[in-house]
């Protein structure tokens, strides 16, 4: 929300693709960038935006002056494809904002089911979906045609009793496992060993355990002629260095 607070212009035609609508709309209600977006249109069903898979955008191309995919495109099974269509319905100049998981998470839960399964059966099946890493997110950007691409992580830590605490608020986000394919399911030996794995190694004092959620914040915009342009390289008229106030080290020193 902050990028559309600190960007003085309007957006009269916003999509919403977000797996839960009305949050970004709830949001937005209290912003002092309310005034400047225009109704938001939530694009498809709740489960063709919220289930595995990459299904086409509903939006023509070149309609949209802002897009907004909160905590969604991590379900994608072609991000890169996905992320070429947003940009193919903004207008020029339009932006996207979208938020995703990236692959710093659950990695403690990710390590924790893999040991304790391979010690019962000799191999491990994925317990966790794959996430795209937060710091590629620029360059994902740039291959589906944004300009300007930018990408933050912050990464948040949420603290449960148990590890079944844990897989029950995953449920309830509707987090769980979207990989295709069979998946064997794990045992009650298996999920006590993860448990007690999960403990051992990373419990509090107070023996909560610790789950990290890694947030990828993605921003980028339609090509339009206006935008500044990177210079060509060898036109600077001073040295890094010089500008820094430091000396210049070759790459033998």
């Amino acid at each position: 929300m902050g990028s559309l607070e600190a960007l003085v212009r309007s957006w009269p035609v916003a999509a919403d693709l977000s797996a839960h609508p009305g949050v970004f709309a709830a949001t937005l209600a209290g912003s002092p960038a309310a005034s400047r977006v225009g109704p938001v249109k939530t694009i498809g069903d709740r489960a063709a935006r919220a289930g595995p898979g990459t299904a086409p955008i509903d939006l023509a191309d070149g309609s949209q002056d802002l897009i907004v995919s909160l905590m969604s495109l991590h379900w994608a099974n072609d991000l890169p494809g996905a992320l070429s269509q947003i940009r193919r319905a903004l207008k020029p100049d339009g932006l996207f904002l979208g938020t995703l998981l990236g692959a710093g998470t659950l990695k403690e839960l990710r390590a924790v089911l893999t040991e304790a399964e391979l010690e019962a059966r000799g191999g491990a099946q994925a317990r966790v979906s794959p996430f795209a890493d937060g710091f590629d997110g620029a360059a994902l950007l740039q291959r589906a045609g944004f300009a300007l691409p930018v990408a933050d992580v912050d990464r948040v830590t949420v603290r449960y009793p148990d590890l079944l605490a844990l897989i029950r608020d995953l449920r309830a986000m509707g987090e769980t496992n979207g990989l295709a394919g069979t998946v064997r399911p794990l045992t009650r030996a298996i999920v006590g060993r993860a448990a007690r794995l999960y403990a051992e190694r990373h419990a509090d004092a107070d023996g909560r355990i610790p789950a990290t959620f890694e947030i990828v914040h993605l921003a980028g915009w339609g090509p339009h002629e206006s935008q500044q342009k990177p210079l060509p390289r060898g036109s600077a008229k001073m040295r890094l260095a010089d500008a820094l106030g430091v000396r210049e080290q070759t790459g033998e020193e």
